[in-house]
């Protein structure tokens, strides 16, 4: 049986039809992407009664709030669903339950303050009952009563739900802060396009401020476009929708009580990466890069929207489970978080592992707590002792915008 488990190719898991190069100029990809109507059921116009959110997302007395990222637990059918990419001595007894097993470790031992699953929760295909799988994949989360958000990879609709089932499931589930979609946007591509805010310690001058906003998008599955194959891509309908909640809030932030000069750091979590994600080498990153970037084969524009917008710091996806890299490009960081799930591909050998992010507020001239000063990050591996690794900072407020000067004229 773990012969049989090592021959799962990783293109098979990803259901991913290898793409051909044809040598596609941009510009006509992107005159193609124009043509296209932004595809928007009826139903998704409709939009469903927002679920009561837990509570508000706040940083701690300890001026930190942990994130822990979960990628791709391609979670079936639970303990009858067998492990795929582990050492032959793993295999038996090995399922879903060890996924769950991990997820419950990592709440143990980093005591997130929100939990954040970045796509393919389920393996659709593979599961009997959606629905049923989704609460399963869900439940340590919801078990541990903390806070949760979860987007749509590219194989959480391939089962008994459909893409909007599924996200709709999602937002009715206990503990969850997942939103079906911006109550404002009445037109938007995807399912589970949203913001929330983490607001500052409770009775601090920043309490009533959120100093740390998180973004989440539907990177969407597969390309509907006849003459784009591969991976889908965040549409122009998101990328406005993201403009203008970015532009509020930083006026939100510059403006009375408390006036700052910036706008708060923004991280944006999705599934599918970006093709600026192959824009790295061993040089410059940290962590390793073991497959290709599995990105659409087009180019929407959405990483230059971004730091157009020029509050987000990080972005954090999954879906290529053998890289779980970081590395910096025009001021962001493109991070992966890596395989977590034991129904997912991987490589035998090579534990699961899982994404910490923290933010760290910085101390008042009067001891309070004031902005967030830091963004770290590391990793965790589903070994013994769940060792860490790779730990970096991503983000300081103290070296941020120390560009050197162009020299013009040979003049600084």
């Amino acid at each position: 049986m773990a012969q049989a488990s090592s021959v799962v190719s990783i293109n098979r898991r990803k259901r991913f039809v290898s793409l051909p190069f044809h040598g596609i100029v941009v510009t006509l990809a992107v005159i193609l992407l124009c043509l296209v109507p932004i595809n928007v059921s009826a139903a998704a116009r409709r939009q469903p009664p927002q679920q009561q959110l837990p509570h508000k997302l706040r940083f701690g007395r300890n001026g930190e709030f942990k994130i822990l990222q979960v990628a791709d637990m391609h979670f079936a059918d639970g303990k009858t669903t067998p492990c795929l990419d582990v050492l032959p001595h793993q295999f038996h007894g090995c399922s879903d339950l060890n996924t769950s097993a991990f997820i419950q470790r990592m709440i143990q031992a980093e005591k997130p303050n929100f939990i954040v699953f970045t796509g393919d929760n389920i393996f659709a295909f593979d599961a009997t009952d959606s629905a049923k799988s989704l609460n399963a994949a869900f439940a340590p989360a919801i078990a541990a009563g903390i806070p949760w958000a979860a987007v749509l990879g590219n194989h959480d609709q391939e089962g008994t739900l459909s893409r909007e089932g599924v996200m709709k499931h999602i937002v009715g589930l206990k503990h969850t802060m997942s939103q079906f979609n911006p109550s404002e946007a009445h037109i938007i591509d995807g399912f589970g396009n949203y913001n929330l805010e983490v607001g500052g310690v409770e009775g601090s001058g920043f309490a009533n401020k959120s100093v740390l906003n998180l973004y989440f998008l539907d990177s969407g599955d597969y390309s509907t476009v006849p003459a784009i194959p591969g991976y889908g891509w965040i549409k122009t309908s998101q990328q406005m929708w993201f403009q203008r909640t970015s532009a509020n809030l930083r006026r939100a932030y510059m403006s009375p009580p408390n006036v700052q000069k910036s706008s708060a750091p923004g991280l944006v979590y999705f599934h599918i990466p970006l093709p600026e994600f192959a824009s790295f080498d061993s040089s410059n990153f940290t962590g390793v890069r073991q497959e290709g970037i599995s990105s659409a084969s087009v180019n929407s524009g959405f990483f230059t929207t971004m730091v157009e917008a020029g509050d987000v710091k990080a972005v954090f996806t999954g879906h290529d489970h053998l890289n779980d890299f970081c590395g910096q490009l025009t001021g962001i960081q493109l991070c992966y978080a890596g395989g977590f799930g034991y129904h997912a591909y991987g490589k035998a050998g090579w534990s699961r592992r899982a994404r910490v992010v923290v933010a760290s507020l910085e101390k008042t001239e009067k001891g309070g707590w004031g902005a967030v000063k830091s963004i770290k990050t590391w990793k965790r591996l589903d070994d013994q002792h769940l060792t860490a690794i790779d730990g970096q900072v991503l983000w300081s407020k103290n070296s941020a915008g120390t560009r050197r000067k162009k020299h013009i004229l040979g003049r600084a």
